[in-house]
This record gives structure tokens, C-alpha cells and sequence, in this order.
């Protein structure tokens, strides 16, 4: 029930659906608006007019895919029809851009009859660089798509059908490698006789698998010449000349078992009845046809792939379609061949060979992996997937003359494409990665806020930390049925008898005492009162590691018992509250934007050390520009000149540490005019910006979240003694979630300390 919950709310927040139009050019000025329409927009069209291919010049259209369905095959929940799809279809056009910087429109069709569906991809030619065709159902789909191919001069591919083919194929190359046996010699076994599976199939033979030595299966068995019920044309092309009528007969003695089939098709008997060294791909989804736990129970030697990321050796297409397109609409490519196919079968063969970079093992929580029997094919989130696979696909296609705009420098189109790889979505699961590796006990006082607790369990599923939820124990139980969460193991602390609760308050007696704070009155604050109080003092006497709250109180309400508890750090004069700022290129680094109203030059150096320090644990370098409305000294101010004041105190203090200023916000950020200043320490735009006051930060980064695109990621709090961490109010599970993660990382680093 909770990730039903979760998943819709993922839908439903914010703008709906996951996907919207931006436009990549100006419109705020008349002048604007006469270029984008009338009468300026006049111009790209007559000169298309006389040279259709400055369409690909003038318009989206060389980067623009359309994502077709009519929701006869959604994922593996059926015919659901085209409006039910349409969810699937924006989630495509979310990978598109994500791995490939595609763009995407889903085109969602309201027919089951293949003809119309041909006719309406042919009308979309103008508008489209390349046409994916998306959960069709058998056997229509190879019919739409052999007639597509016929007529259209963009590239279509059918993703349920070749996605799986390109990455199983891949990843079959280098698993018999491993075993030492000729693709030649080998008998493989396909259970399914679907779009994926008639794929497959076809791959693996252009790879030199011998036809006779292919059996295929359906629901009815084994695909034999001569069968006559639930035939079809595709199917009858791997009709095999063969006794064998059973799956569990064909795989005796099989070498390889692909599965595009169901949950538990494969029984432990059949792998155990297979040939020495078996390779199993069970790619059914969500269930694999038999799990890998399974597979080796039966045997030892066996190499098993499948469609799970929780499993190694995950075949997912998302390795596939995004690159296979870029490489595709770079080249004008007028469609995918089967050369451009097998060529992105072997570069990502050949990538799975390479030594993995420390990139992609950070991006899997620090996990290693070298090529052998759990790593026959690359992970999906290696940024080298789009400089391997894309350029492979451009380069065929120049090889097999469907290039209409060939690339005259390969060397500088990778560079290209890897300049297309910003990290800032990298980030936060670099982040939640590390927390992994060694999950910190945080304390939740609002553990009876339904976010709280949808969070908590994303937290327990995902290994990120280890709730500690604070509150009614009665009312966190029941809440936690109502939504039906499962976090029977997590602790839960009532402050009403707590064997904490007396000990806390004779601390925060001891504590508080010559500041108004009597000892019945400790006794109130822990018991009922004030549960951050109770949460920070978790933190301080070694009962968690980290605390997290705020999204039932006002920012004040939160810190406030944090500091009266646990305190800045000694060496500090204040503490200090930072964002990360996540745009889609790119992401920034500010603070003071919380606590500092109006903070001296020694506070403002201050801030920028810390900030600089937590930077770091981002695995970004930090470069600091402290902020002003005078560049190097233009305007001498009072208020510039505490700005100046703390630059100096910075460099002198962190002699290595880039930062200069003070300097205008656009100077800091864009680059033609930070040349202008040769002699500035700052030689790149900055990535952590330094406000002069609370006014200006706090003001820039809400605004930059509301008007400006910009994910906000915070507050992170600096300068306290202990791990303490602030929600906002309206925060999401997902923020939640990540500042969770962001205090484990914080108590980690302060553990190694």
C-alpha cells in the first residue's frame, strides 16, 4: 500500500505528470516575441521551404523523438489501453533526456488496429527526428514496424522488441566468454515467443548462433515444425525440427536459457539438467522466471542474468534506446539498422571489459566491479554507457550509408557528448550511496507525520539509515497500519516512559539550569512538551547518531532546542545554514540562507569555510565567491568592505581554498565576465556563493527554487557539534529522504573524525 501511495503522490505533486515543455529561447521583450512568431518566425520557414533539411537547422526537430503507444502491452500489466499507458510513455521521455539530453513527446493512440497506428506515425514525420514504438502487443507490433521502416526516412525502433535483444546480446558475448564456449556451438533455449523474445532470437542468430541449435517456447511448449495451434507467421520462423515438446525437455542439456516469459517459469531441476557452465537470463519483470538465489542453490556454475536491480547483471534497456538515438539523430540516420544494432551489442560488450572507474562504483555505494560472472554487462547509471554506445551507432550507420549528415570528428563528437553530462543529478545519489555503506541511527521527533513515516520506510527498504521514530507509541503504530508500512523493526520512543525520558531531563537540568529552567520543568520539556528537545538530546547523550525535524514547525521551533541542547562548536561564533541548489546543468552551492541575519566579516569568512568543507563531502571541489553589489572594490561601502574583510580573513585562514571576492552575483557565475578580472583567484565560475546578509540569501534561493527551475536541497546546518538537520515545511518524502541520507553522510564524516 505505501509504495502505491508513494508512486501515485510521485505522479500527482507539483506539476502533474512527470514531463513539461521549456522553451530554449527568449520571449520577454516585443522584440522577443516579433522573432519567436510574427512576423520574424516567417524566415526559417520559407528557407525550409526551399531546403526541407533546414528543418534539423531552424527547428527541435533533430532532437526530438516521439514515443508512440496505443497501451495494448503496458509493461507486464497487459492490454490497459492508451490512456492508462500514457504514464509508462512519460516515463520513457524522463530517460530519453536523462541519458541522451532527447527530447520527448509521447504520442498515446486510441486504436488497436496496426494500420491506423502506421498511417498517424507517417503523418508525425515532419514533426520528429526518430519514431519509439512503445508496449504493442504480439504480433502487430513487427508488422507496424516492418511497415514503418518501409516508408518513413527516420529512424523507428520497436523498444520491447530490440532494447532487450541489443542489451541480452551484449551481455551473452561476454558471459561465454567467461565460460570458455563458441557462440557457434552453443544450444539456447528462448521461453517466449513475444516481441522481445522474437528479437532475441534474431540477434542471437545474426551473432552466429546456429538455427538449429535455437528452441523456442511458448505457453503451449516447444515451437516445432509442423505445430498448427497458437501459430503465427513469427513464430513460425523459429519453428524447430526437433522431438522435444516440453520446456523442461528442451532444457536438458541446453547451454543457455533466455527467459521473456513469467514469474517461475524456471524450476530448479531444469537448470540442474542443463549443460556444464549453464547462462540463465531470466528477464521477466517484476519477477524473474527463477531469482539468481535460486539458480545457484541448483548449481554452482551457473552465470544468471535478470531484469532486477537488486540482482548483478541487471539487463535493462535503458542501456540501450537513449544512446542508440543520440548516436542515430547526431548522424541523420534515416533508420536503425541491423549493423547499428550489432554494433551497440558489442560496445557495450567491450565496456563490460573495461576497468570500472571510481565514478560508478561511488554511483553504487562503493561497490567494485571488474568483469567476471556478476558483471557481464555495464551498469546503468556508467556515464561512459552514452560515449561508448552513441558513437558505435553514428559510426554505423556512416559504415552502412544511412548517415545523411556524417560526423567528420569523432574524437570531438565524444567530447561533445561527454560535455552534455552534467553531474548535478549525480549528486544526491552519490550521497545516498555513501549513506549506505554505513547506515547512522537518526532521530525523527515528528515520528507520527505521515511523511515522516513514508520516509522511514524508504530509508529501511533502501539500507539509507536507521529510523528512530519519537512520539505517541499508540499513534505511530496505528498510523503506521493505516498506511500500511512495514516497519515492525524500527524503534520506536515514547517520551511519556521512556527509560530515556528521566535521564534527559536531569541533562537538560544540568544544562539549562542557570537559564530559567527549573527541574520540573525539564521534566515537562522531555515528557511532553518539546519533542526536538528530547530528539537533540538523543543525539547528544549517544542514543542516535543524527536528528532530523521540522516539517510540522516553523525553522525557529526546530533549532532553537537543538542549540540549547547540543550547541555550535566551540572553535565557531555561529552556526550556519547552506542549500544546494540543483539545476539541470548544473548545481550551486549557497549559504547564509537560513540563520545569519545580518553576520560580521568574521561570521561571513566563517560561513565560507564551512560551506567549502561540506561542499567536499559532495565529492565536489569547492570554488567560493563572496557575494556583493561591488566587483573588487568598484564601490567602497561599509557593506562591500565587510565583504572584502572576509575574503581576507578566508584566504589567510585557508590559504588553499579558491575564493575570491567581493564580487557581483553575474560576475561569479558567467564566465565572459569573470574574464574580465584576470587577477581574481576565481579563474572558473564559482560553485558555493557567499551572501552578505540573511536578506539576500534567503531571498535568491526562494526564488531561484519558485521562478527559476532550481531543485532546493536543504537547509544542510553547519557549525553544530553534533549532526542536527532542518526540514522545511511542505517538504516531500523525497526531501525527507535526502536530507535523512545527508545527515548519515554528516555523521559518517563526523565518526571518521
Amino acid at each position: 500500500m505505501a509504495k502505491i501511495k508513494d508512486a501515485l503522490e510521485y505522479h500527482s505533486m507539483g506539476r502533474k505528470g512527470k514531463i513539461e515543455v521549456i522553451s530554449t529561447k527568449p520571449c520577454q521583450t516585443a522584440a522577443d516575441l516579433s522573432l519567436a512568431y510574427s512576423p520574424g518566425v516567417a524566415e526559417p520557414c520559407l528557407a525550409i521551404e526551399k531546403n526541407p533539411d533546414d528543418a534539423y537547422k531552424y527547428t527541435a526537430k533533430g532532437n526530438l523523438v516521439a514515443v508512440v503507444s496505443n497501451g495494448t502491452a503496458v509493461l507486464g500489466l497487459g492490454n490497459l489501453g492508451a490512456l492508462a499507458g500514457k504514464p509508462v510513455m512519460e516515463g520513457k521521455g524522463v530517460l530519453f533526456e536523462r541519458f541522451a539530453d532527447i527530447d520527448v513527446f509521447d504520442i498515446e493512440l486510441d486504436t488497436e488496429n496496426p494500420d491506423e497506428i502506421i498511417k498517424a506515425c507517417q503523418l508525425l514525420e515532419p514533426t520528429f527526428g526518430g519514431i519509439n514504438l512503445e508496449d504493442i502487443k504480439a504480433p502487430e507490433c513487427f508488422y507496424i514496424e516492418e511497415e514503418l521502416k518501409k516508408t518513413m526516412k527516420i529512424p523507428v525502433f520497436h523498444d520491447d522488441q530490440h532494447g532487450t535483444a541489443i542489451i541480452s546480446s551484449a551481455a551473452l558475448i561476454n558471459a561465454l566468454e567467461l565460460v570458455g564456449k563458441n557462440i557457434e556451438d552453443i544450444r539456447i533455449v528462448v521461453n517466449g515467443a513475444g516481441a522481445s523474445a522474437n528479437s532475441c532470437a534474431k540477434l542471437a542468430i545474426a551473432l552466429g548462433v546456429k538455427p538449429n541449435n535455437m528452441i523456442m517456447c511458448d505457453t503451449k511448449g516447444v515451437i516445432y515444425k509442423g505445430r498448427t495451434i497458437g501459430m503465427n507467421p513469427y513464430k513460425e520462423l523459429f519453428a524447430a525440427d526437433t522431438p522435444f515438446r516440453t520446456l523442461e525437455e528442451a532444457a536438458k542439456g541446453a547451454d543457455v536459457l533466455f527467459g521473456l516469459s513469467a514469474k517461475g517459469a524456471f524450476t530448479a531441476d531444469m537448470v540442474r539438467s542443463m549443460a556444464p557452465n549453464p547462462i540463465i537470463f531470466a528477464m521477466a519483470n517484476p519477477d524473474p522466471e527463477i531469482t539468481p538465489d535460486e539458480a545457484r542453490a541448483a548449481r554452482g556454475d551457473v552465470i544468471i542474468a535478470t531484469g532486477r536491480s537488486d540482482y548483478p547483471n541487471q539487463v535493462n534497456n535503458v542501456l540501450g534506446f537513449p544512446f542508440i538515438f543520440r548516436g542515430a539523430l547526431d548522424v541523420r540516420a534515416s533508420c536503425i539498422n541491423e549493423e547499428m544494432k550489432l554494433a551497440a551489442v558489442k560496445a557495450l560488450a567491450r565496456l563490460a571489459r573495461e576497468e570500472v572507474p571510481d565514478s560508478v562504483s561511488k554511483a553504487y555505494g562503493n561497490v567494485k566491479f571488474s568483469f567476471g560472472r556478476e558483471y557481464i554487462i555495464p551498469k546503468p547509471f556508467d556515464p561512459r554507457v552514452l560515449l561508448h554506445v552513441a558513437p558505435a551507432i553514428a559510426q554505423a550507420a556512416m559504415d552502412s550509408g544511412v548517415a545523411r549528415q556524417p560526423i567528420e570528428d569523432m574524437e570531438k563528437y565524444i567530447e561533445h557528448l561527454e560535455s552534455t553530462q552534467g553531474t548535478s543529478k549525480e549528486i544526491m545519489r552519490y550521497i545516498i550511496n555513501k549513506a549506505k555503506t554505513d547506515p547512522k541511527r537518526v532521530a525523527f521527533p515528528e515520528g507520527d507525520n505521515e511523511k515522516m513515516l513514508r520516509a522511514a520506510q524508504v530509508l529501511v527498504d533502501e539500507g539509507i539509515a536507521h529510523p528512530i521514530l519519537i512520539g505517541n507509541s499508540i499513534k505511530i503504530r496505528d498510523k503506521i497500519d493505516e498506511l500500511g508500512l512495514n516497519l515492525d523493526d524500527v524503534q520506536i520512543v515514547d517520551t511519556e516512559n521512556s527509560k530515556y525520558t528521566e535521564p534527559y531531563a536531569q541533562e537538560l537540568y544540568r544544562l539549562r539550569q542557570r537559564k530559567g529552567i527549573t527541574e520540573t520543568e525539564a521534566r515537562r520539556i522531555m515528557r511532553r512538551k518539546s519533542r526536538n528537545h528530547f530528539g537533540a538530546m538523543m543525539v547528544r547523550m549517544g542514543d542516535a547518531d543524527a536528528m532530523l525535524s521540522g516539517i510540522d514547525a516553523h525553522y525557529p521551533e526546530t533549532i532553537r532546542p537543538a542549540l540549547e541542547v547540543i550547541g555550535k562548536q566551540p572553535n565557531l561564533t555561529s552556526v550556519h545554514g547552506m542549500y544546494m541548489m540543483v539545476f539541470k546543468k548544473g548545481v550551486y552551492f549557497m549559504a547564509d540562507t537560513t540563520v545569519e541575519i545580518d553576520p560580521s566579516a568574521e561570521e561571513l569568512a566563517e560561513t565560507a569555510i564551512l560551506a567549502a568543507q561540506n561542499v567536499k563531502v559532495f565529492d565536489i571541489d569547492p570554488r567560493v565567491a563572496m557575494l556583493s553589489f561591488s566587483n573588487f572594490g568598484s564601490v567602497r561601502h561599509p557593506l562591500s568592505d565587510k565583504v572584502r574583510r572576509a575574503v581576507q580573513i578566508v584566504k589567510e585562514r585557508e590559504p588553499e581554498l579558491i575564493i575570491d571576492g567581493e564580487m557581483q552575483a553575474d560576475t561569479a557565475v558567467v564566465q565572459e565576465l569573470l574574464d574580465h578580472f584576470s587577477f581574481s583567484k576565481l579563474q572558473q565560475t564559482a560553485n558555493v556563493l557567499i551572501f552578505p546578509d540573511l536578506n539576500s540569501g534567503n531571498i535568491a534561493y526562494k526564488l531561484l527554487a519558485r521562478l527559476g527551475g532550481a531543485e532546493a536541497i536543504g537547509p544542510i546546518l553547519m557549525g553544530m557539534q553534533k549532526p542536527v538537520h532542518v526540514l522545511q515545511r511542505g517538504d516531500d518524502v523525497s526531501d525527507i529522504v535526502n536530507m535523512a541520507a545527508i545527515a548519515v553522510v554528516d555523521a559518517q564524516g563526523r565518526n571518521n573524525n
